[in-house]
This record gives C-alpha cells, structure tokens and sequence, in this order.
C-alpha cells in the first residue's frame, strides 16, 4: 500500500491486524500504520518451520523506531503453529521448549509486549497431565530470561476445544496462568471465534453477558489483554477453527460491537486473524472493526506521529 497522506483516524480502543513480515519483521509496523492501525501481531519467524529466524540489530531498532513513530502499541508476537508444550512425546517436548525459548528470545529483542500461546494437545496423557506439562513447560522455556524487566507477559489462548486439545474451556486457561504466577508475568489472550465454536454464546446480548460473566469468574476480565477479532465460518459448538470476514460470519457484527464498546474492556488491544481473499480485506476487517467504537469523535494526531495531544480530538472527523 502507498504511505497515506494524512495519519489515519482511530478510535479511542487499540484495534489492528495479524501483519506479514515480509522483508523483516520491521516492516510490518510500516504496513500496519498504512492499514490504519494503532496495534498490531506478527510471527518472528515462520509458524510452520522449526529452524529460526535470525534477528539482525538492525531490524530490531527501526521497528521500535517505527512503533515509536506510529504510536503502535503493543506489539504481539504469535508463537509458532508447531510447539506443544503439553504433548507426552520426549523428543518433540523437547524441541518445543527450545522453540518457545526462542519465541520469547526474540519477542524481547524486538521490545514486544506480549507473546501469544496455544496450550497445545494433550494426546497420550490426561487432560490434567497436560495442564502440568504445558505449565512448567512455560517456566522452564522462560528459565533465566528477566521476562517482567523487558515489558513482556506470555498470553494463553483459548482453543476451539478439538479432541485432546488444552485451551477449549476458560477453566483451562486459568488454570495455566494460576500455576505460572509468581513464575512470571501472564495473562491470556482470548479468540472470538474459538470461544463460539468450543460452544459459548456470543451471538446474543444475553449470551454474551453470560459468557463474560463466566470469563470474568475464571481468568478474570482484567487478565485478558488481547482479544483476537475473528468471526467464524462454523456454527457455536462445532469446534472447528475457521475464521471469517467480520460481520460476515456465524457471529455477526453485533458481537463485536459490544465487546469493543464494553468499558472493563478498554485497555485491551483487539487484533483481527481474519483471511485476505481478496487484496485490502486485510484493511476492510480492521476499518470494520474501527466503525463499530461508539464515539462520535475520532483520534486525528497533529503534528509529529505518535504524539497524542491534549483536547485536539476533532468531533467533526469521519472514518473515510
């Protein structure tokens, strides 16, 4: 996309996209700014390979220039697709350790805020064995690294609850995060659409007030500090992960107006993972998810980037 020429209006809640690093993962901050957002997610190597990347010093310095910039906060990394740290395997254990090592490794070299896991498949064990195996897991790949000093906290997902998989009930993601405090710095990251088909109800009010309520008892609402924004292609209770387009989906677009606009939600960031079928659906979700933000005034910066001054929010500014 070509640089825009004026700073692009947002709201009052961080709202961005999963972005590619193509070139280096520096230049997925220049290309979440053009896509209008003010938070973002990456990979910080391939999700679907188990060798590395390679982070240069320089690639480093010009993203946090550029997230300084931009005013791009936070920035989340997602972990590779492959680690499972609660499978019973030794060897693949084993190596997912040293994969979610690196993740964190990298995560702090780039000045990330949070990293996103999956709780992974406890095939071959219980379910409770694998809640132990994906927690101390965790503490042993963080062994060492001054996590809290950094400014990075690791986010537990939820799952869409497929066979012998952690992460399909909230239960299980509290869990997780009650045996790693004290260890170091967690919360959770909580999926839309993984939530609808591992069966809550989302999709009305009622439903939905329900359903945080449940959230609320279990992880705690303050404790979830990234809502992925997908909607989903399945029906609630299918536990099949398929994300759609917002508001073209199973869910709707009601939904995520109200968790967008719910106030003990506001300090969270909320990060779409929906497909790009066509060229700018990647900027048609994200400016979805931005007109849903019940205000009648948007953040327009003036001056340099970045910058949020006092009492220059314009009441007349329109999303374009």
């Amino acid at each position: 996309m070509p640089a825009p020429l004026q700073p692009p209006w947002l709201t009052s809640r961080r709202i961005g996209i999963h972005t590619s690093t193509s070139g280096g993962p520096q230049t997925a901050a220049e290309r979440a700014y053009r896509l209008g957002c003010n938070t973002f997610q990456i990979f910080s190597s391939s999700p679907r390979q188990w060798k590395p990347y390679d982070l240069g010093r320089t690639q480093c310095s010009e993203m946090t220039a550029l997230r300084t910039k931009y005013d791009l906060r936070p920035l989340v990394i997602h972990s590779n697709y492959l680690i499972n740290l609660a499978g019973g395997n030794a060897d693949f254990h084993a190596k997912s350790i040293v994969a979610f090592r690196g993740e964190l490794e990298r995560a702090q070299a780039l000045c990330a805020e949070y990293v996103v896991l999956h709780p992974g498949s406890f095939r071959g064990s219980s379910r409770e064995q694998g809640l132990a195996r994906v927690s101390a897991a965790i503490a042993e790949a963080a062994r060492g690294l001054d996590l809290a000093g950094s400014g990075l906290t690791v986010l537990i997902e939820n799952t869409a609850g497929s066979e012998h998989s952690l992460g399909g009930s909230f239960e299980h993601v509290a869990e997780i995060l009650e045996r790693l405090r004290g260890l170091l710095p967690v919360a959770a990251c909580i999926d839309t659409c993984h939530i609808h088909v591992a069966g809550y109800n989302i999709v009305s009010q009622a439903g939905l007030a329900d359903t945080l309520t449940q959230l609320d008892a279990t992880v705690g609402l303050a404790h979830v500090r990234v809502w992925h924004c997908n909607d989903a292609k399945a029906a609630r209770g299918s536990r099949l992960d398929r994300h759609q387009h917002i508001g073209e989906g199973m869910i709707g677009l009601e939904p995520f107006r109200r968790l967008l606009n719910d106030p003990r939600l506001a300090q969270a960031a909320f990060i779409a993972e929906t497909p790009i079928d066509n060229p700018g659906d990647d900027r048609r979700n994200v400016e979805a998810l931005k007109k849903l933000v019940a205000e009648d005034k948007s953040i327009s910066f003036e001056g340099e980037l970045g910058k949020r001054p006092p009492n220059t929010m314009d009441k007349n500014r329109k999303p374009a």
